[in-house]
Order: structure tokens, then sequence, then C-alpha cells
């Protein structure tokens, strides 16, 4: 196989052409914006790790300048353009930004002793390099507070970047995070950890090379950083919209918004400086409502709705609205206006999405026809760059209706293999496939050209004629995507395709996060690991006593399925152990072995081979499992 790029083809040179005469590409304002308060950069653009590894290189986007390359979308080009500007910026005196240092922003309120951080970044070397460019220019302002605004990894893991455990253990510097942050935080890198890291790698491009060819950005931001994933609990939880507080002299007010773009989440406004923090429900992209490395599926029509109860609270005291992803918007109307804009964008794919539904539109048919109002459509910021029109509105037709479409034919369809031998074969064969694919692709049919080479690949998975021609077509459909993470999994299919497996570059299940998983917690997720066929005749019970915290569990494996419940037993169990929470954390990730225990300082009493039984019918995960192929 010809594992080079390939130049793009006709059909998508002519489709960005038309592009760049439809989309206001004349209204600069964005750079403007990008620019506005540039302070300094860092430089180079580049943070190690302490063992010398690059985790951020925003230098490899130098490429991104002039007019967009015939390989990437000019929409898309712009907008990574944007965010690929970097270094420090003041917001308005006493408000600062790190921006262009990962995938999201850090932000700096100066105090009466020292400096407030909201969304300390991904990796605890990024939050570090911008603490540090802060600090090179505003003074060695020490940390006074940490805010979190929500519960995604991008803006909490780098915390310790920028705050010792002594200091908030010792109530000097407390952290900041609205009601359901740890558990959400956890929960999500765990429960379905392994699948949303493997597609992630797709969705930001993670193995491929940053140039008009392959990465140039995720819309939301360039991509992650790859350093040390970290996590201190806040010390202070929002519990209520209005709750106010008073940080290093720094008056807050608070709104909750959970269920949006996170499921724990809060904007915040400081009056003193007439600024209002949307965190991410507000950024200059179409979000999304259900993000393709997998997630819960999100709620437009709150999400809305937190939007205008935020320029009703804090409106007539808002000069400028920023948010930990690109740039501030100055102004009072012109803020008002981009808050109007992004709540009604919401909305209106919401309630358009149901109107269609309602009149028996499938999710397809509903995405395929969708058209956003010219206001929308034409506002840089409402542009599908991270979320899409397209499937945000399937996903919302996910959330109120299911996968299933009404029509009995696809109420039990074969799985891909068994779907792809039966297309096969009633086309006359993979040859057969490949030769029509292949006139096709040269019409510019891309899309069926992808559908159609799946069946071939997942039929006949030694075809080299559809492996190279199936990478080929994801390839031009990645050259045409405005979508930056469509473009990043359209190009990571192609690379896939012609070079085997990447794998799972980065995940966020670290030791910080395994750490604050609750007993609960943990029980569920080792639960989902039971392979229950394995364990239908197995039967067990094992009492887990936490001696640090003083809970008893009982855990019982019955019918293929581990349940648990701390109500007191009067049978005893067939195996108890007495351990810390630190050693359950250490057993259930398998870095204490079943016969280590008592080196460990674990405790049992009872059939010791109990463990080692609930041990094997524990499904072994695969990190890297394939995709594109069977």
């Amino acid at each position: 196989m010809n594992t080079e790029p390939k130049p793009a083809s006709p059909t998508i040179v002519g489709q960005n052409q038309r592009l760049t005469q439809t989309l206001p590409f004349h209204d600069r304002q964005d750079f403007a914006d990008a620019h506005r308060g540039f302070i300094s950069a860092l430089e180079p653009g580049v943070v190690r790790n302490a063992d010398g590894r690059v985790v951020w290189d925003n230098d490899s986007y130098a490429f991104l300048n002039g007019d967009a390359p015939d390989t990437v979308n000019p929409s898309l080009w712009r907008q990574s353009q944007l965010n690929a500007i970097q270094g420090l910026f003041e917001v308005v005196p006493g408000l600062y930004q790190v921006r262009g240092l990962d995938l999201s922003n850090i932000s700096f309120v100066e105090g009466e002793r020292g400096v407030i951080v909201i969304d300390p970044l991904i990796s605890a070397e990024t939050a570090a390099a911008a603490l540090g460019l802060y600090r090179a220019h505003r003074g060695d302002r020490p940390v006074t507070a940490v805010i979190h605004t929500h519960s995604h990894v991008d803006h909490f893991a780098g915390v310790r970047g920028v705050v010792d455990q002594a200091d908030v253990d010792s109530g000097n510097v407390p952290i900041i995070a609205p009601v359901g942050f740890t558990q959400h935080a956890v929960s999500e890198n765990v429960y379905a950890g392994t699948a949303m890291a493997r597609r992630a790698g797709y969705m930001y491009g993670a193995a491929l090379d940053r140039s008009p060819v392959g990465q140039v950005g995720a819309g939301l931001g360039q991509t992650n950083s790859t350093g040390t994933v970290t996590l201190i609990p806040p010390t202070i939880e929002i519990t209520m919209t209005g709750q106010e507080l008073t940080l290093d002299g720094v008056p807050v007010v608070f709104q909750l918004a959970p269920g949006t773009e996170a499921p724990a989440e809060m904007h915040f406004a400081f009056p003193h400086l007439r600024a209002l923090c949307m965190a991410e429900n507000a950024t200059h992209v179409l979000h999304n409502i259900l993000t393709i490395r997998g997630a819960l599926v999100r709620d437009p029509h709150v999400w809305a709705g937190y939007i205008a109860d935020a320029m009703e609270l804090f409106g007539d005291q808002t000069d400028v609205v920023f948010a930990s992803h690109h740039w501030p918007t100055w102004g009072h109307d012109r803020a008002m206006k981009f808050l109007s804009e992004q709540r009604d964008l919401y909305a209106y794919l919401h309630d358009q999405t149901l109107r269609m539904l309602n009149q028996g539109m499938t999710g397809s048919e509903i995405a395929e026809g969708f058209t956003l109002p010219p206001a929308l459509e034409n506002a840089w910021h409402a542009r599908g760059y991270y979320g899409s029109v397209s499937h945000n509105v399937k996903a919302i037709y996910q959330r109120y209706m299911g996968w299933y479409d009404g029509n009995p034919a696809n109420l039990w369809r074969h799985p891909p293999t068994a779907a792809g031998r039966r297309y096969v074969d009633y086309m006359g064969g993979a040859d057969a496939v490949v030769a029509r694919a292949r006139a096709s692709f040269d019409e510019g049919d891309f899309r069926w050209v992808a559908e159609v080479l799946s069946h071939v690949v997942f039929a006949d998975p030694a075809h080299a004629a559809a492996h190279e021609l199936l990478a080929d077509t994801f390839e031009q459909l990645g050259y045409g995507a405005e979508n930056g993470t469509w473009r990043c999994a359209y190009l990571s299919a192609a690379h896939e395709l012609r070079h085997g497996s990447f794998g799972t570059p980065a995940t966020a299940a670290a030791p910080d996060i395994y750490a604050q998983l609750t007993p609960e917690q943990w029980f569920d997720a080792i639960a989902i690991r039971v392979d229950g066929p394995r364990a239908w005749d197995e039967h067990l019970t094992l009492d887990v006593n936490l001696t640090d915290v003083g809970q008893a569990h009982r855990l019982t494996l019955s019918n293929g399925v581990l349940t648990h419940t701390s109500v007191p037993h009067h049978a005893p169990a067939d195996l108890t152990l007495r351990l810390d929470r630190r050693a359950l954390a250490g057993l259930l990730t398998g870095r204490i072995a079943s016969d280590q225990l008592a080196a460990s300082g674990v405790e049992t009493q009872g059939d010791p081979s109990t463990l080692s039984r609930l041990l094997a019918v524990m499904d072994r995960v695969d990190p890297d499992y394939a995709i594109v192929t069977p």
C-alpha cells in the first residue's frame, strides 16, 4: 500500500473554494479579539515533563499562516489559526488569561494577597508553565484559590502544577467547584474510560503529524497536552445559584449550570471587574451535544436555559464575557449579542429536532436537511468546528428516541462483519465492489465509497485494494471537513488503515483520578468488568472492611452479576478483607497481586481462593481495540 498522503481531489478543492465565497471571511473581529491584550508568548512554545519528554508543542502549528491549502477546509483553517495564538493576555486590569498552552485556557484573577487560578489545564506541566509565564510579567504572586468551572479533565487535571497539596490541606488555598464535581470527574474517566480513551485518539488526531495533510487543530483548541494528570478534590462546593464567596478579597457570584456541557458545571461573575465567566457553555464554536469520543448525551434545552439565566442574572454588570476556551468578547452589547446567539443556537437545535422527529423523520433524515437561521449560519462562533449540526441533531434524536428509528428493518440488523459479508456477496464480490467504488471515488462520492468499502474491509480484512482505497477516501473526507474532530477522525482512520493501530496515546485514568473513587464507584467499576457468561456458575461473597474510613461492604457474585451493599449481614462471607482505600485501589488495579495481600498490609479471614475466583472472571480490557477493521 502507498502510505504517503495524497493531494486533495478536484471535488474537495472545489468544495473548499466555494466555502470561501459563502462565509464572511472579511470579518476579522475574532483576530482582533484573539490578539487583544497580548503581553508575551512562551518562547519557545514547548513544554516538557521532568524527563524531558515534550508534553505540549504549540510551535508545531507554525505552518498555520496565509490562506488555507487545498487539503484543509478554509473555515477550519481560520479557526485553527485563531486557536494557535499563544501567550499571556490581559482581559481587563486584574484578569489575565494564558491561551495556546493546552486544549483549554487558564485564567488568573488578582486578589489582595495573590492570584486566583481558574481551570488549570490538563497537565501539571502546562499549568506550571502558564503560571510561570504569568508570574514573569505580573510578579511572583502566590496562588490563593483555585476554581474548577466543571468536571472535564481539561479544566482540573493540571492543578498540582499551580498548588501544593499541603497548602490545600492547611486551608491556605481553597479549591472551589460545582456540587457533584468529584463524582463526575472520576466516573467519566473510569466506567467507560477504556473505550473513550481509544476513540479520543481518533477525535484529537493523536497519531497524526501536525501539517496541512495532518492534524491542524480540534476546533475547541489545538489538541490535548500529554503530561501528568492530577486531581485535588474541592474543599468548597458551590451548591446553589446566587451563592457568593470572597476569595482573596475578590467577590464572586456563582450560577450552577448542571447537565449542560458537563454534568457538573457553573458560571460566575466578578462584579468589580464587570466580567462574566461562562465556563464551556458559550465558546466560539458550536459545541458537542454528544462528543464523538463517547459520553452521556447532553441536554441542549437546559443548556440554552442556563445561558438565558446568566444573561438575566449578570447581564447588567457585564462588559466582558470570557470562557475556558477561545478568546473573550468585549463590550456590553457585543457580549450580550454573543450570548443571545449561543442561547438561540442550542435552543434551535433542540426545538427543531423535536419538531421534525414528531413529523416522523429519523435522526439521519433530520441531520441531512437541517439548516440554521442565517444569523447563526454566518456567526463564526456558531460554526461546527467541534460539535456539528449533523452529529448534534442525531444526538438530540438519540436523547429522546434512542438508537431505534422506528423502522422494524433496523430493529435487528446484522453486526458489521456479518452484514459486510452479505453486502459484498450481493454486490458480486470484493473485487467488483472495489472496482465500482473506485469509479464513485473519481466522481467525488466519498460518503458512499466509505460506506461500501467499509463493508468490504469487514467482510475481507485481507483485501489490500479495499484498505488502500478506503484510506484514500477517509483522507478526502478529512480534507473537506470543517469540524476539527471529524477531520482528525477521518485522517486517523486513514492512518490506521495504512500503518496499523496507533493504540491509545493518552488516558485520563491517572492515580489521582483513581484515588478519588468512592468504594461504591470502585465496586461498580469492577462489576462492569465481570465476564457474565464465564461467571454464570460461580457464586461467592466477599466482605471488604475499609479500616481508614470505617466502612464495610458485602460483594456478591451470582448469576454473572457482581452486586454490592453496605447493609450489615449476619451470615459470614466466603472471604473477608480488612484494608484501607489505598490498598483497595492497588488490589483492583493490579498493583497488588492476590498472593501479596499480607505483605501489603491486607488482613484476610476465610477462603483465600475467593479473591482469585473473582479475579478469574474479570475481563482484561484491550485499550487498543480495532475501530475501522474487524
